[in-house]
């Protein structure tokens, strides 16, 4: 990505401070200039050149940009020599040197403006990236995350982001500044010497091909190096959640040379990648050095000669002024380093926000609205292997009642309950919603619709209340004409879960930790439950939700599933049978098919799949 895209792209919300960042940049370089012009009549008094031979010539005489040069030089040196006559050449010095400290100060002020303005860019563009990053995950399927390391993505927000902020971001300062500096600098030296400033024209693209070859192989590196810092933090993220059966296994030697080998081919490459970075500026100080002693070697030739347009302090003066230019010219080699490495990182996230989505919003969605039943009509769905899950599912699921899914692991039993609140799409077929393909509905609209508890509760680093009122929106009233405190707390009760949280140090306000690690299992259910009563969804979805307990867990957590499944449509995935023998209707799934269904005691005259399942349980 050309750096005029990346401009083009990040910083037009911001083009109130980049046009004050420009225009004081600008009038730093120019006041840079006023700065050094000071030297030249210092020098003449200290060498004791003459400037007697110079007539005052009215400005408006005169034509062109070199005749309006030299009138200037001359009428300068003319007050020069009227004030050396009028207070002596002591006075003028120190009256050049205060002017020396004006113009550097003035300058300096505008340079610090120049940043002040920069400084919101790139924070803001910064924050840009990371909220634009953030919310594209937030958007993204959960197809997309069960192919994606989550240390991979974690990479992405957090390396990767960072390496922008570290290169490309302080290369837009750079470039705001530096090349411009440049241009008023050149521009300076062509009116003060044109022979000269070819010659120097000349000879530059042979030093910006040094440095340029250099850092064309920062990218492929600098991407390289940005994959393996996504490996160890996927590696890092497998061993703490691993971390018991690590421990089990006695595993631990041979993780730790499969992370020694990984971090050690990290460190090759970015010895690589920062040997070449490091390499720009003494590499562009070398060349700038040889370049001014050649300059040096030039101009004297013509000046010992006669054959220049300047005299030696002119001459000192424009080497003062090339010289200015190394500075701006090695930032602007390394920011070219910079930008390389960045756009390495900005590639990688670019490549989750290029991401299309398999679960396309409805360009006019359709109010949703549930009042007979939702229907599976003959759907297929197969993964991104292309592999069938799913075959020819056909089920209806009546108002308020409660349908279950049994069967072996891998039948096919979460992915059918997944497609439901449009987690992924069939491939063929459609669900509906009293006859309405739930496509055509707002996937918010649609989700609103639901309450889901899973087998492994999802629980943040926050305090119960925070918890339990994560899918409500508490600007709203609480229903029931009460509180939201004394919602909460109802919803609590409903699930079994008060008793527990009330003896807790500050109750409703304590931190339970991240991934709720201070409850045991069964509270970290109840409290999953308890949030889905506090949404009060008319459709719920169980996915084995009791499956991971023990008895008196599963007996309280029991309890509270059916105070939430009471007059609501639910859909229950389930292992152990004893909890959906009361379902309304059990559908058996084995292979992806649905081969049987009925009530408990239907299925067990049937003497079929369903009987074995409770023989092998019982």
């Amino acid at each position: 990505m050309p750096i005029t895209q990346l401009i083009k792209r990040f910083v037009p919300p911001y083009r109130v401070q980049m046009g004050l960042n420009i225009f004081f940049n600008l009038l730093s370089a120019l006041l840079s200039l006023f700065s050094f012009a000071a030297i030249i009549p210092v020098l003449r008094i200290l060498f004791g050149i003459n400037t007697n031979e110079a007539v005052y010539t009215p400005l408006s005489s005169v034509e062109g940009l070199q005749a309006t040069v030299t009138a200037l030089r001359d009428n300068m040196y003319c007050l020069l020599n009227d004030a050396i006559a009028l207070h002596g050449s002591s006075f003028v010095l120190l009256a050049l040197g205060l002017f020396l400290i004006l113009m550097t100060g003035l300058k300096c002020t505008a340079a610090w403006l120049a940043n002040y303005f920069m400084v919101p860019i790139r924070t803001g563009v910064l924050r840009d990236l990371r909220v634009l990053l953030y919310d594209k995950i937030l958007s993204l399927p959960i197809g997309y995350f069960t192919e994606a390391r989550r240390g991979d993505i974690i990479s992405r927000m957090t390396n990767d982001i960072s390496e922008v902020e570290a290169s490309i971001m302080s290369a837009l300062d750079i470039l705001f500044k530096d090349p411009m500096m440049i241009l008023v600098y050149l521009i300076a030296m062509l009116v003060i010497s044109w022979q000269l400033t070819l010659f120097v024209l000349v000879l530059m693209p042979v030093a910006v091909f040094f440095i340029g070859k250099i850092g064309r192989s920062l990218k492929s590196s600098s991407t390289r190096g940005q994959e393996q810092n996504a490996e160890i933090l996927s590696m890092i993220d497998e061993t703490l959640l691993g971390l018991r059966v690590v421990k089990g296994f006695n595993a631990q030697s041979k993780l730790r040379l499969r992370f020694l080998t990984l971090v050690n081919d990290t460190r090759a490459t970015f010895n690589r990648i920062n040997r070449r970075y490091y390499l720009a500026h003494p590499l562009s100080e070398f060349l700038g050095t040889a370049l001014i002693a050649v300059i040096l070697w030039f101009g004297g030739l013509l000046i010992l000669g006669n054959h220049a347009s300047i005299d030696a302090a002119t001459f000192i003066y424009y080497l003062v002024i090339f010289y200015s230019i190394i500075n701006p010219a090695k930032d602007l080699s390394k920011a070219s380093y910079g930008i390389r490495r960045g756009l390495a990182s900005l590639e990688r996230i670019d490549a989750v926000l290029a991401t299309r989505t398999t679960i396309p919003e409805p360009v006019s969605p359709q109010p949703v609205r549930f009042e007979h039943r939702i229907s599976f009509n003959d759907v297929d769905f197969a993964y991104g292997n292309g592999v069938p899950v799913l075959k020819h599912i056909s089920l209806t699921l009546p108002k308020g009642k409660t349908v279950a899914l049994v069967g072996q692991s891998g039948s096919g039993k979460t992915t059918l309950t997944d497609l439901l609140p449009r987690f992924y799409d069939p491939v063929s077929g459609a669900v509906m919603i009293d006859d309405v393909d739930i496509r055509r509905f707002a996937t918010r609209d649609l989700r609103a619709l639901m309450g889901i508890v899973c087998q492994e509760p999802v629980l943040f680093n926050d305090t119960v209340f925070a918890n339990l009122t994560f899918g409500v929106d508490l600007s709203q009233p609480a229903p029931g004409g009460v509180s939201w405190q004394e919602a909460v707390v109802q919803a609590a009760r409903i699930a079994n879960a008060h008793s527990f949280i009330s003896q807790m140090e500050k109750g409703y306000d304590t931190l339970i930790g991240d991934r709720g690690s201070r409850l045991s299992g069964g509270q970290r259910q109840r409290l999953s439950i308890a949030r889905a009563i506090l949404k009060n969804p008319p459709v719920l979805i169980l996915d084995e939700a009791t499956s991971a307990l023990d008895s008196e867990s599963e007996r309280l957590v029991q309890e509270a599933l059916e105070n939430l499944m009471r007059n609501r449509t639910t859909l229950v995935v389930a292992h152990r049978l004893s909890t959906i023998r009361h379902a309304d209707l059990i559908c058996v799934m084995h292979e992806g098919e649905i081969v049987e269904q009925g009530n408990h005691e239907d299925l067990l005259a049937r003497n079929g799949y369903y009987t074995k399942l409770v023989e092998m349980q019982s």
